[in-house]
């Protein structure tokens, strides 16, 4: 059943050196919070899993918490390039960082095997490609039934997911609307699981396509108002598209990211360091 705890708390419980780690929310709901409080916990040697890798991936590589990407596209959307992405790739600073790419489809259909206890799952998708022989994980599979040759991509079962909801209950019920992704099956596919919400409230309102994660899947919930910034919660808040934009100065060298690193996420001014670990190359 889930604990209503503080993030800290939830992010010390369930999150450890050498992880898998699965942040979703496609969009909006975007968990950024609970990226942030990753890093000033100082976690090492993540594997990292987002369909949509973009800044708070970003911000979780350049502090030095990652060690493997698996995504299926990667950029800060409308902008660019991820800098911090591309230093760690190229340079390998402020560490090596090895990278798992697939497709859209491919991604979801490794989540969905996961959620659903299966050890793989079936698409057509990659017939016709190289990706089998660049990507672990990926193989062909001769239909039983049919004869047709197929795609087999293994299931996703991350030691924790992350993600950000607009509600929950005071029991632990979890209820997301809007764009939906692929939250539910993170959960589902996981050993543990952080939820943070924008509100505690007595009971929920029906609301067409939302999701209701029951508390007994969940394992802890946090009440992190905001937590989604600089995306957005739908009736909640609004996309920073200015955040967005900065992020690409903001990032584009090593000095300028860690100075917004040490103000924004670890909470140092004028180089005091406020209790929190400081990051340095691996």
């Amino acid at each position: 059943m889930a604990e209503i705890v503080s993030l800290a708390e939830a992010i010390a419980a369930t999150v450890h050196d050498g992880d898998i780690v699965a942040m979703e929310g496609f969009t909006h709901l975007i968990p950024h919070a609970a990226g942030h409080e990753v890093i000033r916990q100082g976690r090492r040697d993540l594997t990292l899993i987002r369909m949509t890798p973009d800044i708070v991936f970003d911000q979780l590589i350049g502090a030095g918490c990652a060690r493997k990407l698996v995504f299926s596209w990667a950029g800060n959307p409308g902008v660019g390039s991820l800098h911090r992405f591309r230093d760690a790739v190229e340079h390998s600073w402020p560490c090596p960082l090895e990278l798992e790419e697939h497709s859209h489809a491919g991604m979801a259909n490794r989540y969905q095997a996961g959620a659903s206890g299966l050890p793989f799952a079936i698409l057509r998708g990659y017939r016709g490609t190289s990706l089998a022989a660049q990507t672990s994980g990926i193989a062909e599979i001769t239909c039983p039934f049919s004869g047709e040759v197929l795609t087999a991509v293994s299931a996703l079962r991350p030691d924790v997911a992350i993600i950000h909801a607009q509600q929950a209950d005071r029991h632990g019920n979890v209820q997301y609307w809007g764009i939906t992704g692929v939250q539910k099956e993170a959960v589902l596919a996981s050993a543990r699981s952080v939820v943070t919400v924008e509100e505690v409230v007595d009971r929920f309102c029906p609301r067409p396509g939302a999701v209701v994660l029951p508390a007994w899947v969940v394992g802890y919930v946090a009440v992190v108002p905001g937590g989604a910034h600089p995306s957005y919660a739908l009736d909640y808040s609004v996309r920073d598209n200015d955040f967005y934009l900065a992020w690409d100065a903001i990032s584009r060298d090593r000095q300028s990211f860690s100075a917004w690193l040490d103000e924004h996420v670890y909470g140092r001014v004028n180089g005091s360091s406020a209790g929190a670990p400081r990051m340095v190359p691996c």
